[in-house]
């Protein structure tokens, strides 16, 4: 809770500053009044204890009562929740709490899409560290909403060896041999490769989980061949959603979509004071 009150705190700030200007001139005084939030078009909800925190966090006498629930599949026009409160605490929350909800409900919209792309498949959708800085565990909780699974939450949580590291390190094989030595055994190693003799020496070189990096999806049907479950393997590039069903029939176990907390379209909600 501490994270998500830190997050929003910072919104909050970020938004009202030295006071609401526009909600300082309508009111002379507490009024109680109540709104409803509006979905205007189909979506995968994400984020309704976020919006509500935006509110009982200025003021805990705000009622939030929500008549959905996060991963719940809601028609155009459901009312996703109620709110009751002074005024301007609700005019002064809404684009903070609006913001967290369509874009956390827009990853999870994206993310469903995807899994249900690839069903039928042993493949699992992963997301990125692509996120927008300071909300990663905000849109990561937001992909498991839609049906994803969360890759590393950042740095410090597992070791994922790239082009750059490998330059670092002076190959593959001293990469791999550098994290082992480092790390505890509780850990895993995952590595980037490109070429089929790039996994082929990962491989040998004992990795736990390697990356298939933008390679066709022949090469990479040859690779999970290659691999034989002596390893994970992970599809990165060049995934969309007309790629990934055949991404997924190569037989790799993971599909990283980047896209799904980079590039989301946020949902179309609404807050609606009564009379409005």
């Amino acid at each position: 809770m501490l994270a998500l009150d830190d997050i929003i705190r910072n919104a909050l700030h970020e938004d009202i500053h030295t006071g609401d200007l526009t909600t300082q001139a309508m009111l002379s005084g507490p009024r109680p009044t109540s709104a409803r939030l509006l979905a205007k078009e189909e979506m995968t909800v994400a984020g309704l204890a976020a919006a509500a925190r935006v509110f009982t966090l200025q003021d805990s006498t705000v009622s939030f009562d929500p008549f959905c629930c996060d991963g719940e599949r809601i028609a155009a026009g459901k009312e996703l929740a109620r709110i009751s409160g002074d005024a301007s605490v609700l005019l002064q929350g809404e684009r903070v709490a609006l913001n967290l909800l369509q874009r956390m409900s827009g990853i999870a919209t994206l993310t469903a899409r995807y899994v249900q792309a690839v069903q039928g498949t042993a493949a699992r959708i992963v997301d990125t560290r692509k996120t927008t800085p300071g909300l990663r565990i905000l849109e990561k909780y937001a992909v498991r909403v839609g049906g994803g699974v969360n890759h590393r939450t950042g740095l410090y949580d597992g070791i994922l060896i790239k082009e750059n590291h490998i330059a670092a390190a002076g190959g593959i094989t001293e990469a791999i041999r550098r994290a082992r030595a480092y790390i505890p055994h509780t850990l895993k190693i995952e590595i980037e490769t490109e070429t089929v003799a790039q996994v082929e020496e990962a491989l040998a070189a004992g990795a736990d989980i390697i990356m298939l990096d933008n390679m066709d999806c022949a090469t990479m049907r040859r690779c999970v061949g290659l691999i034989a479950g002596q390893a994970l393997v992970e599809a990165s590039g060049g995934v969309n959603l007309e790629t990934v069903r055949a991404i997924a029939e190569t037989g790799v176990d993971i599909i990283s979509v980047g896209a799904l907390t980079h590039s989301p379209r946020a949902m179309d909600i609404s807050m609606l004071l009564d009379g409005a």
